[in-house]
């Protein structure tokens, strides 16, 4: 069975991801590698197409989390160990 959203055949979650927001995936989650230079130009990008779609921002959202439900394995959190406090103890009085 084909599955097609307007005139656009999804064949995989990225394609229905991507026909779903109307940008492509990558816009939002970056791609590996890329320097410093081309991940500031696509959060640029992304803001100003959130920026110009305000109402974009609630799919988004309402997309990662059903991505996580589905997948919970994709953002394995590790809670890391507390580092002990040190306190330190105040003198009164004058110094000799």
């Amino acid at each position: 069975m084909r599955a097609y959203i307007g005139r656009q055949q999804a064949v995989t979650a990225e394609d229905f991801a991507e026909l779903a927001l109307g940008t492509p995936v990558e816009l939002w989650l970056g791609v590996e590698g890329e320097t410093d230079e081309e991940r500031a130009a696509r959060e640029d990008a992304a803001r100003d197409i959130l920026a110009d779609h305000p109402e974009m921002y609630d799919g988004l959202i309402r997309m990662a989390a059903q991505v996580i439900e589905e997948h919970p394995g994709l953002v394995d959190v590790v809670p890391l160990p507390r580092t002990a406090r040190r306190r330190r103890t105040v003198r009164k009085g004058v110094a000799a």
